[in-house]
């Protein structure tokens, strides 16, 4: 993408990757006998042989080694943020409904734009807190009836699932606070192979037969390394609630491949509130791009 600028880039990026985040409910429908550890284990392991392969592939082994030994505490807390995501979402599911999962992971652009603001001093535009309110109405809305299911083990679902927007915004401000000078896509390495190592004993024996082996290395590779790594690449150019607000897209493209791949026709409720949420991630891009055409000083096409 040679002629967009950095921040527009950022952007697809960010588009890209919660686009690739959303497939996992579909995809894990699809499963035949994998357990819910079982699942996680191998997903984390097959991230951390997609991301160790592209790094060694750019870089060579001896610089590759060098580039995951040199990230430092904030590589390191980033990598545990990234293990506590992997494994509580999928575990969450597993005791509650997706949009049970979703909409307790909806609550991250704020938690992001607080933490922003209180520990990075970050000046967050009235427009992103409008498009983060908005967008969280919006998730609220498509939900609604699955706010009533809560419960017993739907309970203790959605309080797993609490941990996985707390560590997201933990990681965003990891990654922000490393800034240029550290390269925090190993971090991406370093969470997978910290959830697989956590899951392989609550996994064990491993019995996942091949046609979910194949199914758990498309999520591994194509739903969480390579997502994870477009996220860390955009974080560089965009602030840390733009990241997370773009991330919601995750939350409203999943019931869509859920219903074109799965047979789970989208609830009226699903299409309104999946239109606000739209409305309110690209009015507040739209917005953004202006404002960078603008400190350019060049006429806004």
């Amino acid at each position: 993408m040679p002629f967009l600028n950095p921040h527009r880039r950022a952007i697809v990026l960010m588009i890209i990757a919660p686009t690739l985040w959303s497939i996992a409910g579909v995809l894990t429908r699809h499963l035949e006998a994998a357990r819910s550890f079982e699942v996680t284990f191998w997903r984390s392991f097959f991230s951390a042989l997609f991301v160790a392969g592209a790094l060694i592939s750019q870089q060579g082994v001896r610089s590759a080694v060098k580039t995951v030994r040199a990230v430092g505490s904030l590589g390191v807390v980033s990598g545990l943020m990234w293990c506590a995501m992997f494994t509580c979402f999928m575990i969450a599911l597993t005791k509650t409904t997706v949009a049970n999962t979703l909409i307790v992971m909806s609550v991250s652009p704020l938690l992001t734009a607080f933490l922003a603001w209180l520990l990075l001093k970050a000046d967050i535009p009235h427009r992103t807190w409008l498009a983060i309110v908005a967008a969280f109405a919006g998730i609220l809305w498509m939900f609604v009836r699955s706010i009533n299911d809560v419960g017993g083990q739907h309970l203790v679902g959605m309080l797993i699932a609490s941990a996985v927007p707390v560590a997201a915004a933990v990681n965003l401000i990891a990654i922000k606070r490393a800034g240029h000078g550290v390269d925090l896509i190993p971090a991406v390495f370093l969470g997978s192979v910290f959830a697989a190592i956590l899951m392989l004993p609550l996994a064990w024996p491993l019995q996942t037969s091949l046609h979910d082996l194949a199914i758990l290395a498309t999520l591994g590779f194509f739903q969480l390394g390579l997502p994870c790594m477009l996220m860390v690449r955009a974080a560089r150019h965009l602030s840390a609630p733009e990241v997370s607000l773009l991330a919601l897209l995750e939350v409203l493209l999943g019931p869509l491949w859920a219903w074109l791949g799965a047979g789970e026709v989208p609830t009226q409720e699903t299409l309104i509130g999946g239109a606000v949420v739209m409305a309110a991630l690209v009015s507040n891009e739209l917005a953004a791009m202006r404002d960078v055409t603008l400190r350019r000083g060049t006429p806004v096409q």
